[in-house]
């Protein structure tokens, strides 16, 4: 089976858990854009608030931790022209705050994974929630993804 990701752990150990959400929500992502037949892969580093904390200093020039720092590589409008192996781009996310969220909006921490995975991707695809239209744009997109994967709340 094709892989459209590459999975760092940086100040975590590795967990096969892990792994194999984060290949299933990806993979579905990309099936959904139309992505697959593509070179494209999703590089995500799931890390701790102090790590994402840094990152969010340095690249952002915000002095906070966060749950999912998104960086992307293309201009929505090159993402389907790109013919060679590249990453689509980077999604840190931190595992800790996984986990407090979950909690917070009472539903399973695989649920809670799966959204900060299909945002950090939307993020990569050009999508943004600044505006009010736009972010109903990339919730639509969101829940549809988790809903074809059947990880609902």
């Amino acid at each position: 089976m094709k892989q459209y990701t590459d999975i760092e752990y940086k100040d975590l150990e590795p967990n096969k858990n892990y792994d194999d959400l984060i290949h299933k929500v990806i993979t579905q992502c990309f099936k959904t854009e139309n992505l697959i037949e593509t070179q494209l892969y999703v590089s995500i580093i799931l890390t701790t608030p102090n790590y994402i904390q840094q990152i969010n200093r340095k690249y952002r020039k915000v002095d906070q931790e966060t749950d999912v720092l998104s960086f992307p590589m293309f201009e929505k409008e090159e993402i389907h022209q790109i013919t060679e192996k590249e990453a689509l781009g980077d999604i840190l996310i931190s595992i800790e705050r996984v986990k407090q969220q979950a909690q917070e909006y009472g539903h399973s921490f695989e649920r809670e994974l799966a959204y900060m995975i299909v945002h950090g991707f939307y993020h990569l695809m050009g999508e943004d929630h600044i505006q009010e239209e736009e972010k109903i744009r990339m919730r639509q997109k969101e829940e549809n993804v988790l809903n074809q994967l059947n990880i609902t709340r």
